[in-house]
């Protein structure tokens, strides 16, 4: 990115970026965040730029936790990255639609599911919290809570917060299986190599994002 003419995405860097490319600018993006590095930039000139148009070059699924302001931690504005926040990261069919405007219609090349460690979302799961309409929620984090194996004894709760984290992760994998099988629309557009989806978690305490396939 050239910090020193870039405003936001437009059409020509949307048809220039790769799956790849994509995939770079977030790490990078992430990385000045780290260092304190991040661009300088005029939204004034942002919302005039995309006015009558947008073209973000990745979408991010990931958790309303407060503490994660997704463009923020990836140094992005506005027009860069679509954002799809629900508390878990879970996919269902809202989350799988705006995926496909995102990629198939708005010329998004890159899909993030991203969790995160100490997720409310996941401990209430791993409680089996109840509470009105969050009950039903918690319910589709359920499966990634089942799919964690544990020795005998090894507490199962919120309290164990290396269990907690390791369901924060199934989850994201379970949620990208979810697009993958859900969404033939995404599928053909991965197997043609027009997109890529990938796996990613945060670290509520350093910041850092760490992606994985």
């Amino acid at each position: 990115m050239d910090t020193q003419t870039f405003i936001t995405q437009n059409q020509q860097t949307q048809a220039e970026m790769t799956p790849d490319k994509a995939m770079t600018e977030l790490m990078l993006g992430n990385t000045r965040f780290l260092e304190k590095a991040m661009v300088n930039r005029s939204y004034d000139q942002q919302i005039e730029a995309t006015t009558n148009g947008q073209y973000p070059f990745a979408a991010v699924v990931s958790c309303i936790d407060s503490r994660i302001p997704t463009e923020i931690i990836f140094d992005q504005g506005i027009g860069d990255i679509f954002n799809a926040r629900i508390a878990g990261n879970f996919i269902n069919e809202d989350i799988l639609g705006s995926l496909e405007f995102a990629c198939k219609l708005a010329g998004s090349k890159l899909i993030v599911v991203m969790g995160h460690t100490s997720c409310g979302a996941v401990k209430g799961a791993c409680d089996h919290a109840k509470l009105g309409n969050l009950t039903q929620m918690l319910d589709k984090i359920q499966p990634a809570v089942q799919a964690v194996e544990t020795p005998e004894g090894v507490d199962r709760s919120s309290k164990n917060s290396q269990f907690v984290n390791k369901v924060s992760q199934k989850n994201v994998e379970m949620a990208i299986e979810d697009i993958k099988s859900k969404s033939p629309v995404l599928k053909e557009m991965l197997d043609n190599g027009e997109i890529n989806i990938m796996g990613a978690m945060y670290d509520v305490a350093t910041g850092k994002v760490t992606f994985y396939d």
